[in-house]
């Protein structure tokens, strides 16, 4: 039978999370919008009172928003590239839109002065913000951008990315996914060593730090790369970084893998992939199971990216992830590994399984997987752990979809849709009256009736973050007719909050803490509510993962389902 087996209890079942309340005390970010620094919350078993520059902050419906995207690109060859990187950057800020929608950013570099970059940033979604006289500006051969999700405060364009600073010896800019667990004693080096800082960003932060001399000292001029590794012993969680200089990007993942980065290959025009599996070279398989598309054919450019889903828009095929601790330096002649800042001893990458439960777009590859796949797995696996006698199986738009379809492949009830996702809906849909609250009213939903009335419907949701949007969908389905509403989740119960760059509300308002199963599903109103295990989720991940964790890499952090923590609680965080 196809799908991963299930799996036996594990260790992940007994372990214990910390008995400290969980609230990082975070820098901000000065010039760029810093979701990480905004949207994380931690918060544990113990009483906890937060009120840290994160309280209140990142307050969205569904409870639940990332951090961030990065982007960055080159062109190789003689310049001025034939790459028009402002658009390529633009288009791949695109198709990272679905990583934060309040602000975006461009800067890019023609590779001559060191002292000036060209630069836009804006509130608002990317295709708001780009228009024909903003992308006339962002003349160059390489640049990055950021794009930022919404919160509730700090919701200014000063706070938008990438972050430029002017230095000694040129400009730098930055942009930054994730959220620095250590600030706080970060912050206390980095003053100690005479550097002013005028805000609380994890970005004025990161850009001041770099613009330290290593404790190796220097001869001939800034050491990049020696900066980068010091930064990243000083800081070992959590971010991914694209760093622009003149005439060169540095891409850096921190040790741990927690936050997602791929390197592409911008092909010349004509150029198309095609396997030939009789080809030994073309065979050829990476360490994170990617073959390598276009290998015969020269790249007129390299891209660098929160997630690969954007690359065949503009050009581009998946190359690799950027390994866990790698710092990649990109210039006009190509790519190349300068360092590799290591893990401690023992430690497992511990990159976020939530990018594959509810992050990432399902086109995009993580460690050798296509998200869709690692989903339908999911669905598989929670068929076998919670099955159900019904009539068809559906799921809540979108990101539910590939689960449901493993579930219907699993257990051979039909997949059928039942709901219909209104697309127009943004943040300023008139507040409805008393009547229609009271009606509880799903706005984002309509119901197909016809294939609801008399059902027995099993309905697959990602996650339940506060719960308070399936109960409605729930009603929705009952008032179209449906017999029976099963709901099954296909993750476990969030239980902790991030603090690693992901919003995550706190324990208190955390609806698993709160409530077991029966309690949720008669709160919600479904006949029945199960959610996947940890267990299950881990084995569906790794089931079609070119790497596993024996290998060193492909571990994943669990810390919002178990409360364990990569590397620990940090000694220095505002608890």
């Amino acid at each position: 039978m196809d799908g991963p087996s299930r799996p036996n209890p594990c260790s992940l079942q007994s372990r214990t999370a910390p008995s400290v309340g969980a609230k990082i005390d975070r820098l901000t970010i000065d010039d760029r919008p810093e979701m990480c620094q905004s949207d994380c919350q931690c918060d544990s078993q113990g009483e906890v009172k937060i009120k840290s520059k994160r309280f209140g902050r990142g307050a969205v419906e569904s409870g639940l928003t990332h951090e961030c995207g990065v982007f960055g690109a080159i062109g190789t060859g003689e310049w001025p590239t034939q790459v028009d990187v402002g658009q390529v950057i633009c288009l791949g800020l695109v198709a990272l839109q679905h990583r934060g929608q309040e602000s975006a950013g461009i800067v890019t570099s023609e590779g001559k002065s060191a002292r000036t970059f060209n630069s836009h940033k804006g509130m608002g979604l990317i295709n708001n913000i780009f228009n024909d006289e903003a992308m006339k500006k962002l003349k160059g051969n390489l640049g990055i951008g950021h794009t930022r999700y919404s919160t509730s405060a700090a919701s200014e364009e000063v706070n938008c990315q990438p972050f430029v600073v002017h230095t000694a010896h040129g400009a730098l800019a930055v942009a930054h996914n994730g959220e620095l667990v250590n600030c706080s004693s970060l912050r206390k080096m980095v003053l100690g060593r005479g550097v002013g800082l005028s805000t609380h960003s994890d970005s004025e932060l990161i850009t001041q730090a770099l613009c330290l001399n290593p404790p190796e000292g220097e001869t001939n001029g800034p050491d990049w790369p020696a900066r980068i590794n010091h930064l990243m012993r000083l800081a070992p969680l959590s971010y991914s970084l694209v760093i622009m200089l003149k005439d060169k990007i540095y891409a850096v993942r921190d040790p741990y893998g927690n936050r997602p980065l791929c390197l592409g290959k911008i092909l010349p025009l004509g150029s198309s992939y095609v396997y030939k599996e009789s080809s030994a070279q073309h065979a050829e398989v990476l360490l994170n199971g990617c073959a390598k598309n276009g290998i015969d054919d020269k790249a007129e450019g390299w891209v660098v990216s929160s997630e690969s889903c954007g690359f065949l828009s503009i050009g581009a095929r998946y190359v690799r992830e950027v390994l866990p601790g790698e710092i990649i330096e990109m210039s006009r002649h190509g790519i190349r590994t300068m360092d590799v800042v290591e893990r401690p001893q023992s430690k497992q990458q511990a990159f976020c399984i939530f990018e594959y439960v509810y992050f990432a777009r399902a086109d995009s590859i993580f460690e050798g997987q296509m998200v869709y796949s690692a989903r339908l797995q999911c669905g598989r696996m929670l068929a076998r752990e919670s099955p159900i006698d019904a009539d068809i199986v559906s799921s809540v738009p979108e990101s539910g979809t590939a689960a449901a379809h493993g579930y219907a492949r699993q257990s051979g009830i039909p997949f059928m849709e039942v709901l219909c996702k209104n697309r127009y809906v943004g943040r300023t849909f008139i507040q409805p009256s008393t009547r229609l609250r009271q009606l509880g009213v799903a706005k984002k939903f309509g119901a197909l009736s016809e294939n609801v009335r008399g059902k027995r419907i099993v309905l697959i949701d990602d996650s339940i973050v506060r719960g308070n949007t399936i109960g409605p969908i729930i009603k929705l389905l009952r008032d179209a007719g449906a017999a029976e509403v099963h709901i099954r989740i296909a993750s476990p119960p969030l239980k902790f909050p991030c603090y690693m760059g992901i919003n995550i509300p706190t324990r208190e308002e955390l609806i698993a803490n709160k409530m077991d199963t029966f309690k949720l599903a008669e709160h919600v109103g479904a006949d029945s509510l199960e959610y996947l295990s940890v267990e299950g989720l881990v084995s569906a991940i790794h089931y079609n993962m070119k790497a596993t964790p024996s290998d060193g890499v492909g571990g994943h952090c669990t810390a919002c389902l178990t409360g364990d923590y990569p590397g620990g609680l940090p000694e220095d965080v505002d608890w």
